[in-house]
């Protein structure tokens, strides 16, 4: 992963010079959850220039690192960033929180979220996600395959989503997908079973085999409507 990330910060610096002012990382590759089978090397990039000159500028360097398996760069000016932080705080409250600068000077750890928009977008990213898993299992092969890929594709969203509906409706804040499962499952009696058997398969605990992966989809997306539910319920009484 070191090789990587250095070789990458090298190829954005020689292609966009000093249009390029900050790379970071951030996400689970800088906490204990970075499981690199599973988990992705998310990079934001902060440029003085945005244009299309600029994207064709950095486009080989952004190929490469695609081609090593990676999501495409996040790219944005400060000014972009700074002005669309109240409609991104679930994003960016995370980058703050965990992050880690591979070039240039650490802006986000002063960098001001507004919390202002941030439990509308919780309800909404939680209503959403909800919506595209029912959509996806209702188009899926009935098969322990697609029903465990639906799953293994969503859980690190939830849980993300899970983390910061906790924050919205006044709970403490929690760090880990497991912490974040198991504080909504006191919370409001949702059994943790599927969420916590996906886990452990990303974790290696155990293999898809050992998994009752319908049992397992039944629990998952129940304890997703429950959390969704009260959410919504704790959001519009507060």
């Amino acid at each position: 992963m070191e090789a990587k990330l250095s070789e990458l910060v090298k190829r954005l610096r020689e292609a966009a010079g000093d249009n390029l002012t900050a790379v970071v990382l951030y996400g689970s590759a800088v906490t204990g959850e970075f499981l690199e089978k599973h988990s992705d090397l998310n990079v934001l990039c902060i440029v003085g220039r945005a244009g299309s000159a600029e994207l064709e500028q950095m486009h080989p360097a952004a190929d490469w690192w695609i081609r090593q398996g990676n999501p495409v760069p996040l790219l944005f000016t400060f000014e972009e960033l700074a002005r669309s932080s109240d409609v991104f705080s679930i994003e960016l409250l995370d980058m703050k929180r965990r992050h880690r600068m591979l070039f240039g000077e650490d802006f986000l750890e002063k960098f001001d979220v507004p919390l202002r928009l941030h439990r509308l977008q919780v309800e909404r990213e939680l209503r959403i996600n909800w919506l595209r898993l029912r959509q996806a299992l209702l188009g899926a092969p009935r098969q322990k395959k697609a029903h465990l890929a639906l799953m293994l594709d969503s859980v690190s969203t939830f849980c993300a989503l899970f983390r910061h509906a906790l924050l919205a409706i006044g709970q403490p804040w929690v760090e880990t997908r497991r912490e974040a499962v198991s504080a909504f499952a006191a919370l409001t009696g949702a059994d943790p079973l599927g969420f916590n058997a996906i886990l452990d398969f990303r974790e290696g605990k155990q293999s898809g085999g050992q998994i009752d992966t319908e049992a397992a989809m039944h629990a998952y997306l129940e304890f997703v409507e429950v959390v969704t539910n009260d959410v919504d319920r704790r959001l519009s009484t507060s």
